[in-house]
């Protein structure tokens, strides 16, 4: 049929038959099976396009819901973490309120996308490691970890020899106290005027806080401690928990373990050249034939520690790094020592020192730099109160005649600390510390 300017339509019928074939005025209608057949392709576009759509939506949230899980699985042990999920929970919190203006909605919406793009940069600042915050260890305080996690962070050692950054050696004192340090005052003059050089570790018996000026070299420098006992193998533990803090510490490079009654005999100065430059540590070690010394050797320690190899010494130690590592990594000998030394046996007068014969016994000096006197005899030292500390006492520790080897070399400075001295003996000390002393 055709369409004539009027809007009517004529049939026409060919000549081989019922064939009917429709026209517009000057422009032929496209065939239906055409049509029919760039129909079916358009659909398979669609279907096509809609499939790949829904793959692209699926991925997309296959990679918020890992990011959402990734970053829950982390943050209950990041207080950055559990801020940054509060403020995303009052964020969603403020969407879910009565209807407002469009604009209003729009800049509350731009402005939880911003806030959503700084949390993502504090997480990711606080999950990328930062060499800054792996080499400063930090407040002593400021860590959260168990014993064995501090032993296995703290035994890490590089094998590199070259620190890849400015390192000035130090000297960590480690004071192993129940409670307060009464000869802080002398220590604070000790330490005055070498900042930088050395480093403070404080181990005090748990719920004990000690309050110093924010000035004072023990301020804030109280360590994770946990219970200790005079004879147990609770004081190996105190002392390895010191060692560890210090360890965390790239810069320090000798430790040395003292007490509340232990006062220096020597100025920073002299005691800083004689450790930094030392090529031996200086742990007590000896054994004699006595029920005091090899007397407490257990048979059942065998073949891992056999007889010959027990040690014994004196508790209050000087090492390098290397060594300390060591004895923080221990657990085979140290496993022994808590199963079959028993509080009769003192495991901190046996320990160190039988470790260190076995694994670095080339290296120790086998003497302490720790001067004390047990001529009185008894289970304890002598006690040095205000009437027995005296110039002449103070001068023959400094130098007491006997000769020891430093680098190979003889030597009369052998001690460089001195215990045990009382409380009331300050006022004392305080007044030799400006002139036989020399602080």
């Amino acid at each position: 049929m055709v369409m004539k300017p009027g809007g009517t339509l004529k049939s026409r019928r060919g000549s081989a038959g019922d064939e009917e074939e429709a026209y517009i005025v000057g422009f032929p209608v496209t065939p239906r099976k055409d049509y029919c057949w760039s129909s079916w392709l358009l659909k398979a576009v669609v279907v096509l396009v809609m499939l790949m759509a829904g793959v692209f939506i699926g991925l997309s949230a296959n990679v918020n819901v890992s990011r959402y899980y990734y970053y829950s699985s982390i943050g209950s042990s990041s207080p950055l973490l559990s801020s940054s999920s509060s403020l995303q929970a009052g964020s969603s919190g403020n969407n879910n309120g009565d209807v407002v203006a469009a604009s209003t909605a729009s800049r509350s919406c731009r402005n939880n996308n911003t806030k959503k793009k700084r949390i993502q940069q504090k997480v990711t600042a606080a999950v990328l490691l930062d060499f800054r915050g792996f080499v400063d260890p930090g407040p002593t305080w400021g860590h959260s970890m168990s014993d064995p996690e501090l032993f296995w962070r703290a035994s890490m050692a590089p094998r590199v020899e070259e620190y890849p950054f400015q390192r000035v050696p130090k000297v960590a004192f480690l004071f192993l106290t129940r409670g307060p340090l009464p000869f802080a005052p002398l220590w604070e003059r000790f330490f005055h005027g070498h900042e930088g050089l050395y480093s403070v570790y404080v181990h005090a018996l748990p719920g004990y806080a000690g309050r110093y000026r924010p000035s004072s070299p023990f301020h804030g420098r109280q360590i994770p401690s946990g219970e200790v006992s005079w004879g147990s193998i609770t004081l190996v533990d105190a002392e390895k928990r010191l060692l560890a803090n210090a360890l965390l510490d790239w810069s320090n490079q000798r430790f040395v373990l003292v007490s509340e009654s232990c006062v220096p005999v020597f100025n920073f100065r002299t005691v800083y050249e004689y450790l930094v430059n030392s090529a031996m540590s200086y742990v007590e070690s000896y054994n004699i034939d006595v029920p005091q010394c090899a007397g407490r050797y257990n048979p059942q320690m065998a073949p891992e520690v056999l007889e010959e190899h027990w040690r014994k010494g004196s508790e209050w130690f000087e090492m390098s790094r290397d060594l300390a590592v060591d004895v923080v990594a221990d657990q085979r000998y140290y496993a022994l020592f808590r199963r079959h030394c028993t509080p009769s046996c003192y495991p901190d007068e046996h320990y160190i020192p039988t470790f260190l014969h076995l694994r670095h016994g080339a290296r120790n000096a086998n003497r302490t730099v720790t001067w004390v006197d047990w001529s009185r005899g008894g289970p304890h030292p002598a006690r040095f109160g205000k009437a027995a500390t005296t110039a002449d006492l103070m001068a023959a520790i400094r130098s007491n005649g006997t000769l020891c080897l430093y680098n190979g070399k003889p030597t009369t400075v052998c001690y460089l600390f001195a215990r045990k001295f009382a409380p009331s003996a300050l006022p004392m000390l305080l007044n030799f510390s400006n002139t036989l002393l020399d602080f």
